[in-house]
């Protein structure tokens, strides 16, 4: 019997696929706990409704990204910091105030964690990577200064 699973059940696959089930197993088990739906039209209708408006959203988010990535590619960011004498800064500069200038700059709510940045503690220039999406990154440069 084939059916639709609702969740992740072991052994037999992941939530939103179509397998196949013994009967007894379906009826007596997958049915009542909730855990899948027979596979009729009307099920299977929703099933590639599901799957469409998934790949839709997926293609969406992907053009967002690339547009994004050559926006920001190879730009400059500068960002002020309070140093010593010998021009070591008081602190360092995080991923967080990259991610918070990124956004006033550009308009791009961008993630702290999806930002590789080494760590700063001089004044100078730096090179950091942000990961827009899945395989879509851009490089960007950093310029900490007073």
């Amino acid at each position: 019997m084939k059916v639709i699973l609702k969740q992740d059940v072991k052994g037999l696959g992941k939530k939103g696929q179509l397998v196949n089930a013994s009967d007894g197993y379906a009826r007596n088990f997958l049915f009542p706990k909730g855990l899948a739906a027979e596979a009729n039209a009307q099920a299977m209708s929703e099933l590639k409704n599901k799957q469409d408006a998934e790949a839709y959203r997926i293609k969406t988010e992907t053009e967002a990204a690339k547009a994004n990535a050559k926006r920001i590619e190879g730009k400059t960011i500068r960002i002020s910091a309070k140093a010593g004498q010998n021009g070591k800064l008081f602190g360092s500069v995080t991923a967080k105030e990259i991610a918070e200038k990124l956004k006033s700059e550009f308009g791009i709510d961008i993630d702290k964690r999806k930002i590789t940045v080494e760590e700063i503690k001089s004044f100078g220039t730096y090179e950091f990577e942000v990961k827009l999406y899945s395989g879509i990154s851009a490089k960007l440069y950093v310029m900490v200064g007073e």
